[in-house]
Order: C-alpha cells, then sequence, then structure tokens
C-alpha cells in the first residue's frame, strides 16, 4: 500500500465513522481518527493501518457515546 492509498483510505474511514456515530461531531471524528493514525505513523507494516484507525477510533467514539462517560 503507498502512502497515498492509505491516506485515501482513512479518509474513508472518517466518512464511515461519521456515518455510525451520527450524534457526534464530524468535526471530533477527524481529530480522534488523525490522532490515532499519527500514532501509528512509525509502523513498519502499513497494510492494516486504516483497519486499526478505524477500530481504535470506534472504539473511543463508543465509549463517549456510553452513559458511563457522560456523567
Amino acid at each position: 500500500m503507498t502512502g497515498d492509498d492509505e491516506l485515501l483510505r482513512v479518509e474513508q474511514v472518517i466518512e464511515r465513522l461519521i456515518v455510525r456515530y451520527p450524534s457526534a461531531s464530524p468535526v471530533d471524528i477527524e481529530h480522534i481518527v488523525r490522532t490515532v493514525h499519527k500514532r501509528l505513523a512509525e509502523s513498519r507494516v502499513r497494510d492494516f493501518i486504516p483497519l486499526l484507525v478505524e477500530r481504535a477510533a470506534g472504539r473511543a467514539l463508543a465509549a463517549r457515546a456510553t452513559p458511563e462517560s457522560i456523567g
């Protein structure tokens, strides 16, 4: 996977999460995704980065949506 392919797939992750979490701000979703992606910047194997980013960002968004995290 080239760097451009990875960036395109990360953009697609953002779009999917915006649809999946309509109550979350798109700006917040993008920030979470980009933060997770940045944490993985030094990873040597790049093929699974978009998948890992989507899973980690999804967990962060789901945690924000739970009643326990609101209080």
